[in-house]
């Protein structure tokens, strides 16, 4: 069975994050471990109060994974300081890591910020350089490259800056902002648009995780970025289209929903 490494950080809700990030891996047919940067107290509706782990111990569990079972992919998601995002540098060199998957997590949906401002310049000096994709939505793009992104031309004009400043694939997510559910991959084989139909679902609660971390799953079992990518984006609108919602009725948590267990290819 190969196997897969998430490096990232916890979610209360089990929506998101690690959690989110073991279910998908394990319906995509791949055995998960985790490296876990931060916990948080967080739901559907917002974080309410992170708690990082220390540079040593995160390094000491990067260490006891790849001593033991080595991974056939690495996904990162959410890292908020710059140490951490050196520690996690630092050993995936060390141990040469490939299929690297970064989710550049730089903001939460509920608008809560979720990584600091100097460590945004170790992250795109120490860690992006060494993935093989990163799956930035469009306001992190914003931020990677500087530029505005309004229109599907901006977008394909961000996705190469990034393809060509840090040498890895770019899957840059549209979302319904810019043109629906419609993402542009560049590859080293060039550009291309991964159609989708957007699911008028409410659950979207740790979409973004569940999508690096399919790719992630679909990479340790071989295939390319692009056939990741399409997988990948198949599995999270098949989970949509799933519809399941968790809520009770009685409060604000009616759409508390992991949209990585109810889906399987």
């Amino acid at each position: 069975m190969k196997t897969a490494l998430s490096i990232a950080g916890s979610d209360s809700s089990g929506g998101a994050g690690i959690q989110a990030d073991i279910k998908t891996m394990l319906a995509n047919g791949v055995y998960a471990m985790t490296a876990v940067t931060a916990l948080t107290a967080q739901n559907t509706v917002g974080v309410t109060a992170v708690t990082e782990v220390s540079p040593d111990f995160l390094a000491a569990q990067i260490d006891a994974v790849f001593t033991d079972i080595f991974p056939d992919a690495v996904k990162i998601g959410m890292v908020s300081s710059g140490g951490l995002i050196e520690t996690i540098a630092d050993k995936l060199t060390q141990y040469r890591a490939g299929n690297i998957v970064l989710d550049p997590v730089m903001v939460a949906t509920s608008g809560a910020r979720l990584i600091s401002e100097e460590a945004i310049g170790t992250l795109k000096g120490r860690l992006i350089p060494l993935a093989d994709i990163i799956t930035p939505n469009i306001p992190e793009a914003e931020v990677l490259t500087g530029m505005e992104i309004k229109t599907e031309a901006e977008m394909e004009q961000a996705a190469k800056r990034l393809f060509s400043e840090f040498g890895c694939g770019v899957l840059l997510k549209g979302g319904h902002s810019v043109n629906d559910a419609n993402d542009y991959l560049v590859t080293a084989d060039g550009g291309i648009w991964l159609h989708g139909r957007r699911v008028d679902n409410p659950n979207t609660h740790g979409t973004g995780c569940t999508l690096s971390s399919a790719i992630a799953a679909n990479l340790a079992k071989g295939c390319s970025q692009a056939e990741a990518a399409m997988k990948a984006k198949r599995y999270i609108s098949g989970a949509l289209s799933a519809m399941l919602d968790l809520g009770s009725g009685s409060g604000p948590m009616d759409h508390g929903f992991d949209i990585g267990s109810v889906y399987k290819q």
